[in-house]
C-alpha cells in the first residue's frame, strides 16, 4: 500500500478509479503490505477516508503474516519480546503469544515510530540469550508525504550489528506474504499479479513466489533505479491511472 496507493496520508491520483476498475472487471484483490505498524481496522478506515471501501479480509500485513507463521512454529504459544506498532502487537496477541521483556523465545521486530535505546537493548539481550530473531520485513526506507524516510530494515540492521545474528524475514522479498495472500484469494501462481513500487521487496518477492509482477513508479523506485537493477518486473506503469486503463483494456492482464 505504501508507495502504491498513497504517500502517508496523501492518496495517489486515480486511487478510487483503480479500485472501481478492479471490481468492475471481476478481479479479486488482496492488499498485502510489508508495513507492520497498522491494524486491519486502521487500514480499512484509512482507505475509507480516501474514498475506497474494502472488507477487513482484504488486508494482509507483514504483522499478520508473522504472527500466523510463528503460530505454526509454536502452536501452544510462546514468549515474545516485540518491537513495533499497534498492528504487530495486536496480531501477536490475537495468536495468544505472551509479551515479555526477558527470557523470550522470539524477538519480533517491525517498524516502530517510538523506537528507543531501551527497546534495542532489551531486544539485543534476548537475542544474545538465544531468542529467535524475527523481522516482519526488511524495508530500509518508507515513503511518506514528507519524502523517503527510515524503514524497519534500519532497525534490523542495528540489532544484527549488535548481536551478529541475521533475522528471519517473513515479509517480502520472502515469498510467504504472497503465498498467504494467494491462499486467502483461492488463487494460484498463474492467475495472480503482484503490484508494487519496490524492486528489492515487491518485485523480487513476486519472482520468488513464482507470480507475475507489475512495478509502478509512484514510490521508491525511479526509472534510473529500474534500468540499473538486475531485478526486473514483468511490466512497468507510471501509476494508477495507467493501471486502470490497462485493467479495463486487457481482461487477462497478470496471467502468464
Amino acid at each position: 500500500m505504501d508507495g502504491v496507493l498513497w504517500h502517508g496520508e496523501i492518496p495517489h491520483d486515480g486511487l478510487i478509479e483503480c479500485f472501481e476498475a478492479i471490481r468492475s472487471t471481476g478481479r479479486s484483490f488482496m492488499l498485502a503490505t510489508n508495513n507492520s505498524s497498522g491494524t486491519v481496522k486502521q487500514y480499512v478506515d484509512k482507505l475509507y477516508r480516501m474514498g475506497v471501501k474494502v472488507n477487513k479480509n482484504a488486508i494482509l500485513s507483514s504483522a499478520i503474516a508473522t504472527a500466523s507463521y510463528l503460530s505454526t512454529r509454536s502452536p501452544n504459544g510462546a514468549r515474545v519480546f516485540a518491537i513495533g506498532g499497534e498492528g504487530l502487537h495486536h496480531a501477536l496477541n490475537k495468536k495468544r503469544f505472551t509479551m515479555v521483556e526477558s527470557n523470550a523465545d522470539y524477538v519480533v521486530v517491525g517498524i516502530d515510530r517510538d523506537i528507543s535505546w531501551e527497546k534495542l537493548e532489551i531486544a539485543t539481550l534476548n537475542i544474545r540469550e538465544g531468542a529467535v530473531f524475527v523481522g516482519t520485513n526488511p524495508d530500509v526506507t518508507l515513503p511518506s508525504e514528507r519524502g523517503i524516510g527510515i524503514g524497519n530494515g534500519a532497525i534490523l540492521a542495528a540489532l544484527q550489528s549488535a548481536t551478529d545474528v541475521h533475522p528471519l524475514i517473513i515479509g517480502k522479498p520472502q515469498p510467504m506474504l504472497y503465498q498467504q495472500a494467494m491462499a486467502r484469494l483461492n488463487a494460484n501462481q498463474h492467475n495472480t499479479l503482484a503490484i508494487g513500487d519496490r524492486l528489492d521487496t515487491d518485485i523480487l518477492g513476486a519472482e520468488r513466489a513464482g507470480i507475475s509482477s507489475l512495478l509502478v513508479l509512484t514510490g521508491i523506485t525511479s526509472e534510473d533505479m529500474l534500468h540499473s537493477s538486475n531485478i526486473k518486473p514483468n511490466c512497468v506503469l507510471p501509476g494508477m491511472p495507467e493501471l486502470t486503463a490497462a485493467l479495463m483494456d486487457n481482461p487477462i492482464i497478470g496471467e502468464k
